[in-house]
């Protein structure tokens, strides 16, 4: 897809009101630090639109990006890492689990994985927290780039067993810096998108 148009649309706070659009949503979660930011980046095809940090955490909020005025990227707080307290982590995830319940929209969660680590218990509830709420997150594989191409059959397989995952649901190994990977999970969202 060619991105003519992009804005950072939306964003959703702790009490904020979660929006009713009528175009396709694609939701992305995973650990703050496995690089959500940067695959968000280069799917719309820009250097830092969407922000990265050196901080862990840095997304507090849920950020609707509308893309072309046909679909939204929707980029979850990140879980994990972040230096808050066990409250406000609480309160990020009813965040979190308010827009998977009430989205009408929502057509794919992409749930990202650092391909040099099994999954840590965080990635395993989060997970299985999608699948609870309805849908078959597909597993976007970061830092591809930071292993060597004969590992990668490995970590895909370690990432399977870690999630408890058969070959159902779909890996898909990719890399921010050599943009390897990128066009298959534009395929996922243009076909999705129809």
């Amino acid at each position: 897809m060619v991105i003519k148009s992009l804005s950072l649309e939306t964003v959703c706070g702790i009490t904020s009101k979660l929006p009713e659009n009528t175009k396709p949503e694609f939701a992305f979660a995973g650990k703050s630090n496995v690089g959500k930011s940067s695959l968000i980046n280069a799917l719309m095809n820009r250097k830092s639109f969407a922000r990265t940090s050196s901080q862990p955490g840095k997304t507090q909020t849920i950020n609707f990006y509308n893309i072309n005025d046909v679909l939204y990227f929707v980029d979850l707080p990140g879980y994990g890492y972040a230096k808050v307290s066990q409250e406000i982590k609480a309160k990020w995830g009813k965040m979190i689990e308010r827009y998977l319940n009430q989205s009408k929209q929502l057509k794919q969660v992409f749930l990202l994985i650092d391909i040099r680590h099994d999954p840590s218990e965080n990635d395993r509830n989060m997970y299985e927290w999608v699948v609870y709420n309805g849908y078959t997150p597909i597993i976007i594989a970061t830092k591809l780039d930071k292993i060597k191409r004969s590992q990668i059959k490995k970590q895909v397989k370690a990432i399977k067993t870690g999630l408890g995952i058969g070959n159902e649901t779909r890996v898909i190994p990719f890399s921010a810096e050599t943009k390897q990977g990128l066009e298959d999970i534009w395929n996922v969202i243009e076909e999705l998108a129809e």
